[in-house]
């Protein structure tokens, strides 16, 4: 007897026992879990490629070479440049482009290579911000979406109760742990979505303040520069 009630009381058992509604909650939790885990891994790479790319740059940067052979090492790469150096890129060759024309004023000339820099600034951040709403969003979510499968698993387990002349525990504990299943799942889902959030906001802050900081210190190296 002991061997039968522990078997009914198994992960699987009290999934596979659940009611529809519930089954349809818990298996919207698990595949919410799955694509949160996904885009956790993808903005791992994305923010630690982002972050090396930055380092990488600022050192060839600050290393006092040619700002024209810099530029031309990004345009001769293969792959797009990302991060940082397509700031500078964007801001480098729009300032080049106005230098040209010899009619124009310094002022213009500046303003220009800030428009630019600070477009390509804006789609680094839509590119390090990606997948964080849905992050945020599973991490808000998803523990309400399991309380709705408890709520309606409680309800079926007093229902199924109504019919019962004498309640016992036996009868009463599979309906409150199918039940309790479901804000576990969420729980779940819920948990590792909010510390991912928080941990890759935090670090797409830092690099937009690494960002903002070399378009300034860019600026003024432009504008001595005319």
């Amino acid at each position: 007897m002991t061997v039968s009630v522990a078997n009914d009381m198994s992960i699987f058992s009290l999934v596979a026992g659940a009611s529809l509604p519930v089954q349809l909650v818990l298996v919207v939790l698990i595949l919410t879990s799955l694509f949160s885990w996904w885009y956790i891994f993808i903005k791992l790479a994305t923010i630690k490629r982002a972050e090396s790319s930055a380092e990488e740059f600022e050192a060839a940067f600050w290393a006092g070479g040619d700002l024209n052979k810099l530029f031309d090492s990004l345009g001769a790469g293969r792959r797009k440049t990302q991060g940082m150096a397509s700031i500078f890129e964007a801001g480098f060759k729009e300032y080049v482009r106005h230098k040209q024309q010899s009619r124009m004023e310094v002022s213009d000339v500046m303003e220009g290579a800030r428009r630019a820099m600070r477009a390509a600034y804006n789609r680094e951040l839509d590119n390090l911000d990606a997948h964080l709403p849905f992050l945020a969003s599973v991490g808000s979510v998803s523990p309400y979406i399991g309380l709705f499968g408890t709520v309606w698993g409680i309800m079926n387990a007093f229902r199924g109760l109504s019919n019962v002349a004498q309640a016992t525990l036996s009868q009463v504990a599979p309906g409150i742990a199918e039940a309790l299943v479901a804000t576990a799942i969420g729980l779940f889902a819920a948990i590792p979505a909010v510390i991912a959030y928080n941990r890759f906001a935090s670090s797409v802050d830092r690099l937009s303040v690494r960002y903002e900081s070399f378009m300034e210190e860019f600026t003024n190296i432009l504008q001595r520069k005319s």
